[in-house]
């Protein structure tokens, strides 16, 4: 119960914001952006990231990012975060610039909820090699969750991090986070897993979506997320939720794309060609499904469908 309170009053406060099938957007979560140490779960990705970012922005899409961006539990200081992705932020710079980027926080960067906070650090950076500070994302307006609307059909898309109603990492997140920073993150290093996230515990993982297919059984709206870092496209007759995953796998990266009123998950990753040639590939993983098909209206998922 506590849960779907949660999920009501996050779904309530949500901002919409009206698409159409001329909109293209990619869906990516769960970076977790570190420091470039041995830590950093991201780094081995950055260059894939960096390429499907790049490929992103010259097709015209639309990047919302769903939580988890930045690693603000294991390093207070975003300064060095930015300075080790510094080419990421670079190519994030360049949606934001032109109205294409939308940041939601998950318990990860949870700080973006401060005002204050995100002044101080994400407005502006002190740029060593010119000596002065320039501007970063200055204005910018983090988001817990959002609502696509469409405007013709009028379907809704619920798209937020996923850890609300998660009580170690929602209500608890605090405490969570300090046993991350100064304990689970060096046991990490040598091969032991933190059993708060639902990322590395496959019980907290289920739950989590058992209690989110609950909610969309319930009020019948398609919900996109991440948090639990496994990425999810719903079969026929399942409910409407999907799930990111992350881009912290040691094989490369999982998203979700919008366009021509279509949704897809996707895939990318490093392959070697036949003649040994890397290269950098993007794979449709699932889809592409009409979204209307995951319209209530259309009676696509009733009450006594299958749940996750």
């Amino acid at each position: 119960m506590k849960t779907e309170r949660r999920l009501n009053n996050t779904y309530k406060n949500a901002e919409k914001i009206y698409f159409d099938n001329n909109s293209k957007y990619i869906f990516f979560s769960d970076m977790h952006r570190g420091d470039d140490s041995v830590s950093d779960e991201f780094t081995r990705n950055q260059n894939v990231f960096l390429h499907a970012l790049n490929y992103y922005y010259k097709e015209g899409y639309e990047y919302i990012e769903v939580g988890d961006g930045d690693e603000l539990w294991e390093y207070k200081n975003f300064s060095v975060i930015r300075l080790a992705h510094s080419d990421v932020f670079t190519v994030i710079k360049k949606f934001y610039d032109e109205g294409r980027f939308i940041m939601l926080y998950g318990n990860h960067n949870i700080y973006l909820k401060s005002k204050r906070f995100i002044k101080n650090n994400y407005y502006q950076y002190y740029d060593e090699y010119n000596q002065k500070r320039v501007d970063l994302f200055r204005g910018l307006e983090p988001k817990e969750a959002i609502i696509l609307k469409h405007k013709k059909t009028k379907q809704k898309i619920f798209v937020l991090h996923g850890h609300q109603g998660d009580f170690m990492n929602d209500q608890f997140w605090v405490f969570s986070m300090l046993l991350l920073r100064y304990f689970w993150r060096y046991l990490h290093i040598v091969g032991f897993d933190n059993p708060t996230s639902p990322a590395r515990n496959l019980y907290k993982r289920h739950k989590v979506e058992k209690v989110y297919s609950k909610w969309i059984e319930k009020h019948k709206i398609m919900i996109i997320c991440g948090h639990t870092h496994r990425p999810k496209f719903p079969k026929v007759n399942e409910l409407p939720y999907f799930n990111l995953g992350c881009c912290t796998r040691t094989r490369g990266i999982a998203g979700i794309e919008i366009v021509n009123g279509k949704i897809l998950m996707v895939d990318w990753r490093i392959a070697a060609a036949e003649n040994g040639e890397l290269k950098i590939h993007r794979t449709v993983v699932r889809g592409p499904e009409p979204i209307e098909k995951f319209n209530s209206k259309n009676n696509q998922y009733p009450i006594h469908c299958k749940r996750n």
